[in-house]
């Protein structure tokens, strides 16, 4: 199992070629899980778009997963007290511990940092706001790269939402293979040219 984002009333076919993703290294179908801190509705996106969690992040035993995802929010939506709870941290310690992948996009990353988890470990996150959080992940420990997405170890870190599709495939390509990955990024339709005929 996967903790990801996506709604959790939306079906996963287990013959979907673009669910091949969610099984799990022993080849067994797997699940993408959306976990919260808290028992409410999560804001992704604007005004009306929520999701409910289908399973607490206090309930989650990270032995059950394969990896961690966490994408980044907006400080004015409450992102970072949601991101810095002791539950999230904890999580986050705990698959790191224990070597799992620990993918984040965007400011995503900043509790990993808060965690201490990229101290000395090469990493990004968000690019613009002149550099704020650039220099705050560095105030953290960690070594910051000039690049869209940065992998150190089971680590995935990105700088914006733009790279969520290119996280997600880094992350299969941990958790399977690196063809596995790419045959998924030809079946979702990913680096083909719109215009060609």
């Amino acid at each position: 199992k996967t903790v990801l984002s996506r709604h959790p009333t939306e079906p996963v076919a287990d013959e979907h070629p673009h669910w091949e993703a969610t099984k799990n290294l022993a080849g067994k179908p797997g699940s993408l899980q959306f976990t919260s801190p808290v028992p409410r509705p999560v804001r992704c996106g604007g005004e009306r778009e929520r999701v409910e969690p289908n399973v607490l992040l206090e309930d989650v035993d990270p032995d059950a997963f394969d990896a961690v995802a966490i994408p980044g929010g907006f400080e004015s939506q409450g992102f970072f007290e949601d991101a810095y709870s002791s539950s999230v941290l904890q999580t986050l310690r705990d698959f790191d511990r224990n070597r799992k992948p620990v993918a984040s996009i965007c400011v995503g990353v900043l509790p990993l940092a808060i965690r201490g988890i990229l101290s000395g470990k090469r990493a990004t996150t968000y690019h613009l706001m002149g550099g704020k959080r650039r220099k705050q992940l560095s105030e953290l420990g960690a070594n910051v790269v000039d690049a869209a997405i940065v992998t150190d170890e089971n680590k995935i870190t990105s700088t914006s939402p733009a790279t969520a599709i290119d996280v997600a495939l880094t992350l299969v390509e941990k958790l399977t293979t690196k063809e596995n990955a790419e045959r998924i990024r030809h079946l979702m339709g990913f680096g083909i040219d719109p215009t060609a005929e």
